[in-house]
């Protein structure tokens, strides 16, 4: 198996991010940059890293990292350091690929126990990454790498080769759904023979049912995008997958992208995330979030006790008590597909 650049060190280099010009903030208003959590050591450095040089291309307010799980600092002290410096409005963006639980419910949540706690603090929360043109190019850009011949010394044509997007995983449908929509949209005209789009948890296809439906297509060359910001358990994961593929079937050349990194094009679309919520502008597409049927399903408002949710995105009202256990793993609900669809509508 080949891996098309170090799996450690593609990222951008600081000269090169600060050179970005990104337009200019309307305020000077603090940006809380929440990011999933990882017991990876260098998974969770990753977004320290891309925190730092985001604040260091315009130092005129703070920008904190923080995390949702299994590792600190929390919502809730990224929060106090924001009020213990004196500020009562916060910018929050997720640091997500796409809109799912942590997003619409779990993050949310978090807020309003911090609001609870400090009722004097606004909170302007915005938009996860989501499909835009500035990720598009990136991948775009990636793939146009690898036809090089240093990285496709056989000379390999992109009609012999299948693309395998492989997504995290949500128990939000509507993610899963932008996961397929992102993949096709990367592959239309870019003349490779057809895309796959699997998933490393949660959902289905799995990685390795993906590797088996690439194949059938009988390709030269299978091309891993693994599609995470940041390194971690799920991509070290996805290469070791890979790997035991390119074992396992020799004859088919197996090339695995590393995750995004510290990209320009990640930076402008965050900017763009971070003016947003300084305009009041943030939009989100709420139609098929199954949050927001359940609390229709709860006649708008019916006090259903401990499973009423409130849903508001362009405020961050939910009411559900939501806590995270860091001691024990916590075993895959959507491992079967049986068990999966008889759960994936189903709201917390």
């Amino acid at each position: 198996m080949l891996i098309s650049e170090s799996t450690h060190h593609h990222s951008e280099s600081p000269a090169i991010a600060l050179s970005l010009a990104l337009p200019p903030l309307p305020l000077q208003r603090p940006l809380l940059l929440i990011g999933h959590g990882t017991r990876d050591i260098e998974g969770r450095q990753s977004l320290i890293d891309f925190a730092e040089a985001y604040a260091a291309m315009d130092p005129s307010r703070p920008v904190l990292p923080c995390f949702l799980e299994l590792t600190e600092p929390t919502i809730q002290a990224g929060v106090d350091q924001c009020v213990e410096q004196g500020y009562t409005d916060l910018s929050v963006l997720p640091i997500l690929l796409f809109a799912a639980r942590h997003n619409k419910f779990d993050v949310t949540n978090e807020l309003d126990r911090a609001k609870q706690r400090h009722p004097q603090v606004t909170f302007h929360y915005g938009r996860h990454f989501g499909i835009t043109p500035g990720i598009l190019d990136l991948w775009r850009s990636r793939l146009a790498d690898l036809d090089q011949l240093e990285h496709n010394p056989q000379g390999i044509d992109r009609g012999d080769t299948v693309l395998l997007f492989v997504g995290r995983g949500s128990s939000d449908p509507d993610a899963n759904g932008d996961a397929f929509k992102m993949a096709r949209m990367l592959w239309e005209g870019s003349g490779y023979h057809t895309v796959e789009t699997c998933f490393i948890g949660i959902t289905h296809p799995r990685l390795e049912e993906g590797f088996r439906r690439a194949r059938l297509y009988q390709p030269r060359r299978i091309i891993v995008l693994p599609y995470f910001l940041f390194t971690g358990l799920l991509v070290k994961k996805i290469f070791d997958i890979s790997a035991q593929q390119q074992r396992q079937y020799p004859e088919v050349e197996v090339v695995c992208l590393p995750e995004m990194g510290l990209q320009p094009q990640l930076f402008a679309v965050l900017r763009d995330r971070e003016i947003e919520t300084q305009l009041g502008q943030v939009q989100m597409n709420c139609e098929m979030c199954k949050f927001r049927l359940a609390a229709i399903g709860n006649h708008h408002g019916q006090d259903q006790g401990h499973n009423h949710h409130g849903h508001n995105h362009h405020g961050h009202y939910h009411g559900h008590d939501h806590s995270h256990s860091h001691s024990q793993p916590v075993a895959d609900p959507y491992a079967e597909p049986t068990r999966y669809h008889q759960r994936i509508w189903q709201a917390p």
